[in-house]
């Protein structure tokens, strides 16, 4: 994981001057208009079993976006700041994976969505919680974590660099909930009891209690979502956070856990791997296109913001950013294809993955049962990048045309190839 050069994000604001959007942008409209429409939702309440947290102005609203470029677009109140409770689940989620490997950890929490409430004790037939990002699995994730600077630095480290600024502990809340939190503990000590949580459980319990109580902006929502949907890089800062395989891994357990006992039902409206927090919050990343960060605080009897809900339930609609969105037909990856005497020549653009691999290794395959070709050029200057399973179609594909007599070679001054 990479961090600034003194260890850790700047403070202050995740996104400058420069990358901040127009107020009158589209984007913003957009936002303020749904923002204003979602804002007359008078349902809901307050959380109050952490006592702290009862003290929230419940007409307080913030809605941010922010762009795989790293645009920002915020309307209502997105400088407030508020506590992150159960959104830092994917983000310490991802730590342990990245550290451990995905095999290690969910040897001790599983995968499954528990249709229960957050803070239910579900453990499977063997004795893990059923996934992390009910309050037992996130307990356990939170225990396999390690880091020299002591784990809970270790994981507000990495947090803040989700964020792109140095996250800062709300110790009022973080005293409330470590006063009050016995389920918790309880939790915590039927995981010990299990075999799957590690080292003592009030450490862990501990640290818990702390990276739920680190504040943030619906900005810093916005932009650690954007991290993970952009597969590990921040788009703000341009450093890489995770892994791209750990940001798919985390977004595969928000899609299908992140909303609780109301997961399907989200899944279904909705469509964008999301988390929320009983503070108010609720975090979503469309993969590949824009990280969502609400607050307000009134909640559903599921703990979920029932106007956090109901706006993303709008973008969603509004704006086709449900992750099962289909394009009216795939997107070519041909920029041209023309043919010169006997030779073919074939010009590719943009992202080649597996779909996209597909249809040049067909176009190309024509060349052996076309007897006036007896070369073909592909070109590759037009081309961002190449999955592992597009070099692998595409090796494939030049070894057949070679087999069949046919001179191929290909163009790739940006060493796509490679990569």
């Amino acid at each position: 994981m990479d961090h600034a050069a003194n260890g850790q994000p700047t403070d202050g604001p995740a996104v400058d001057e420069a990358q901040e959007a127009d107020e009158g942008s589209p984007v913003s409209r957009a936002l303020e208009g749904i923002r204003e429409e979602v804002a007359a939702l008078s349902d809901g309440r307050v959380a109050d079993y952490i006592p702290e947290l009862a003290h929230a102005d419940p007409d307080t609203f913030g809605i941010a976006a922010v762009s795989a470029h790293g645009r920002s677009y915020c309307v209502g109140d997105a400088e407030h700041a508020f506590t992150l409770q159960s959104i830092s689940k994917p983000f310490v989620y991802a730590v342990a994976v990245e550290e451990l490997g995905l095999d290690a950890v969910h040897g001790h929490v599983g995968a499954e969505p528990s249709g229960e409430p957050f803070n239910a004790i579900s453990l499977d037939e063997r004795g893990r919680p059923e996934n992390p990002m009910i309050n037992a699995g996130a307990i356990v994730t939170t225990s396999l974590v390690r880091g020299t600077e002591g784990r809970f630095e270790h994981i507000r480290s990495v947090l803040s660099d989700f964020a792109g600024r140095r996250l800062s502990v709300d110790e009022d809340v973080y005293r409330s909930e470590a006063e009050t939190g016995h389920r918790n503990r309880a939790l915590g000590y039927l995981s010990l009891a299990g075999g799957v949580l590690v080292g003592p459980v009030e450490e862990a319990v501990q640290d818990y209690f702390r990276q739920c109580a680190l504040s943030v902006t619906v900005r810093d929502l916005a932009v650690m979502a954007a991290t993970l949907s952009v597969g590990g890089v921040n788009p703000v800062t341009g450093r890489r956070v995770v892994s791209q395989r750990t940001a798919r891994h985390a977004l595969s357990v928000m899609a299908s856990c992140g909303m609780y006992d109301r997961a399907g039902e989200w899944g279904l409206r909705v469509g964008i791997p999301a988390k929320s927090g009983v503070s108010g919050g609720i975090l979503a990343a469309a993969p590949g296109a824009f990280g969502l960060g609400v607050f307000s605080p009134p909640l559903d009897e599921a703990g979920n913001s029932v106007r956090g809900v109901a706006a993303l339930e709008r973008l969603s609609d509004d704006y086709d950013l449900h992750m099962l969105r289909t394009p009216a037909e795939p997107p070519s990856p041909m920029h041209s294809v023309t043919r010169a005497g006997g030779t073919l020549d074939v010009r590719l653009r943009g992202e080649i993955d597996f779909l996209a691999a597909e249809q040049v290794v067909s176009r190309l395959a024509e060349a052996i049962d076309d007897a006036r070709v007896t070369s073909v050029s592909v070109a590759l200057e037009r081309v961002s990048g190449l999955s592992d399973a597009a070099r692998s179609l595409l090796a494939a594909e030049l070894t057949e045309l070679a087999d069949a007599g046919v001179d191929a070679t290909v163009s790739d001054p940006r060493g796509v190839r490679r990569a």
